[in-house]
């Protein structure tokens, strides 16, 4: 459980730093010569590893504990979320790299500056629904799915009728 938190909280400063680095980035002055690979460097060695691992932690805790995978609403859309994020994020590192690995000249240009705020775009959402997740993780509000009340209620209907016998 400890791991999972602090890998969860460390996606969240992960992707906090990337998206400190992609608003320097838009400025389009001689910073975007160190933030776009710096920003490559983030997301190789710290942000992937620790979006992956958070899922696959998260995942395996769900299905060793009373939450369950699909027991709980707020389990199961944590789980929606960080699959999203890790699929924008496989998305996005194409484009990262390329912004890396542009000369300064390029960053100048206006045709990266699509490019340049989808880095903000994204990584702002990303944040947002990491920030979510982490909401939920810590309210845990009330609801189990359909499979959540019927494993509740079966396994309920077969204490009593343990007990009754």
């Amino acid at each position: 459980m400890l791991t999972h938190i602090a890998t969860s909280v460390g996606l969240v400063g992960g992707v906090a730093g990337f998206l400190i680095l992609a608003v320097a980035g838009l400025n389009g002055s001689v910073v975007g010569q160190t933030v776009y690979p710096a920003m490559d460097l983030i997301t190789q060695y710290l942000i992937v590893p620790l979006a992956l691992i958070t899922l696959a932690l998260g995942t395996l805790q769900s299905l060793v504990t009373p939450w369950g995978l699909i027991r709980h609403y707020w389990v199961l859309i944590k789980l929606v979320l960080t699959v999203l994020v890790v699929v924008v994020l496989w998305l996005q590192l194409g484009n990262i790299r390329l912004l890396a690995a542009l000369p300064v000249e390029a960053l100048l240009s206006a045709e990266w500056a699509t490019a340049k705020f989808s880095m903000v775009l994204h990584s702002g959402a990303g944040l947002a629904v990491l920030l979510g997740a982490t909401i939920l993780s810590v309210y845990k509000p009330a609801g189990l799915t359909r499979y959540g009340w019927n494993r509740r209620y079966s396994l309920t209907a077969d204490q009593e009728g343990g007990q009754s016998s």
